[in-house]
């Protein structure tokens, strides 16, 4: 029986403000906070609000038949949490239902799976902590930033515990395989791989309202039918997208939310059902390895990571950040390291790009992939030199990992003393034995009052003189 698994990926930019040279060492703020509340504010209103309410409804009209999953970047929690509360409780609402997975991703929706394991392995189990705090449940899918795998990043995956991984279907990957089955990691077999079925997806999420799209209007029967014609042994069918796609990349006069709401209605009519990840890799079986030795995403034509890597100010710009990532991963530093997820965000690197994109690409304040290159460059320059005045260039890494594993270990022995002294003072009140025996409060009057007599004849032996 063919299952679709429909899955939507919310994440919201952090902006950066103007930063100039001369403001290095003086500013340590970064962000625009205006554009930060307006974007994410238009975001929810437009789009997360009203899809969500969609897919809530979905579930409660189809008695529980339609299933959906999100992933969250932690940075884009951190600014619903301030600035549009309601699609987290929107969220929260839907995961009552049982009908929604929610799945673990970088926190930072950064690039550190391509820099340092260390650095990715932070940044997966930091989100997953945010999953659990949020949804009372540890995800066991997982997807990296825009769908990024390559051999290396499943056998870390596998490695952090997670039973499988979403990616992209990508022809120059695939060959002649088909993305309707369930393949495994090639390194680490017991991690499955769910690959998106990239027609399918863009048709909705890119395609969905353009007029001289020859698919163009797109009816949810017909969608259907195309997945019920699939050959019989193709079961799995991966539909995973931006949740902005629905109104914000298609507005919602393009009725794109009655096309998705239709979806269960004409799926159960062809007997096919909906599932989670996390459903579909307990169920089904990999019908065998997938070999990505090269790093690919969902992202242009190319499904690669050169819109964030393919030019030389991107490199020195990827490089000098994770120059310090070991420095980072040793700190405890609450702002230093709220800054570091925010300055890792993958969209940093992509304002600085040079290639063409079909996609269009909204450079914000930037005028040229240089203007956004100086400008990080410039805040990575306070960044770096606030780090280093914590823990300055001639300790190196070692000796401060030392340094400050000594400090936490005695740390946690004064907890420990203070716990059992709190605990021996409660046993004495237990016992009814007073933290000061009265006895020892009376004796010392006694002793004072014998040294003064002492104290009073040292005059009397002076007047005989």
């Amino acid at each position: 029986m063919k299952t679709i698994c429909l899955y939507f990926e919310i994440h919201q930019i952090i902006h950066l403000k103007r930063y100039r040279f001369f403001d290095i060492g003086t500013d340590h703020y970064y962000y625009d906070d205006f554009e930060n509340e307006r974007s994410i504010s238009d975001i929810a209103e437009r789009s997360y609000m009203p899809a969500l309410n969609t897919l809530l409804q979905m579930v409660k009209d189809n008695d529980k038949y339609f299933k959906v999953a999100f992933s969250l970047s932690g940075v884009g929690i951190e600014q619903l949490e301030m600035h549009a509360p309601q699609v987290l409780e929107k969220l929260q609402e839907l995961n009552d239902t049982g009908c929604v997975e929610f799945l673990a991703e970088p926190y930072s929706h950064g690039l550190s799976s391509l820099a340092k394991p260390e650095a990715f392995a932070r940044d997966m189990n930091k989100q997953v902590q945010k999953m659990v705090e949020y949804f009372g449940k540890k995800p066991t899918v997982a997807r990296n930033s825009s769908l990024i795998y390559s051999d290396d990043i499943g056998a870390q995956i596998a490695a952090l515990g997670f039973k499988g991984m979403l990616t992209e279907g990508a022809k120059h990957v695939l060959g002649w395989k088909s993305p309707h089955y369930v393949y495994n990691c090639n390194i680490a077999p017991s991690l499955k791989l769910l690959l998106r079925d990239v027609e399918l997806s863009d048709d909705i999420s890119l395609r969905f309202n353009n007029p001289e799209w020859p698919g163009y209007p797109l009816f949810a029967d017909e969608y259907i039918n195309r997945i019920a014609r699939f050959p019989e042994e193709e079961q799995v069918i991966n539909i995973f997208m931006e949740l902005s796609a629905l109104g914000i990349a298609q507005p919602l006069s393009s009725n794109i939310l009655e096309f998705i709401k239709a979806l269960p209605v004409c799926a159960k009519e062809k007997g096919i059902t909906f599932s989670t990840p996390t459903e579909i890799c307990l169920k089904t079986k990999s019908v065998g390895a997938l070999d990505v030795p090269d790093t690919l995403s969902w992202v242009d034509e190319e499904r690669d990571v050169s819109c964030w890597l393919g030019n030389a100010m991107q490199r020195e710009a990827f490089e000098k950040l994770y120059s310090v990532a070991d420095r980072l991963l040793i700190a405890d530093d609450p702002r230093i390291n709220q800054d570091w997820d925010y300055l890792q965000a993958s969209n940093n690197f992509r304002f600085m790009t040079t290639k063409q994109s079909n996609v269009g690409l909204d450079r914000g304040i930037y005028s040229s992939p240089f203007d956004a290159f100086t400008n990080y460059m410039n805040i990575l320059g306070d960044f770096i030199n606030r780090v280093n005045a914590l823990y300055p260039e001639e300790i190196d890494n070692e000796q401060l990992n030392s340094l400050l594993t000594t400090i936490r270990n005695q740390g946690d022995e004064i907890e420990m003393k203070d716990k059992e002294i709190e605990r021996l003072k409660a046993k004495l009140e237990k016992l009814g034995v007073a933290d000061e025996p009265e006895p020892a409060k009376k004796a010392a009057p006694k002793k004072a009052a014998k040294a003064a007599p002492k104290a009073e004849k040292a005059p009397k032996k002076a007047a005989k003189k």
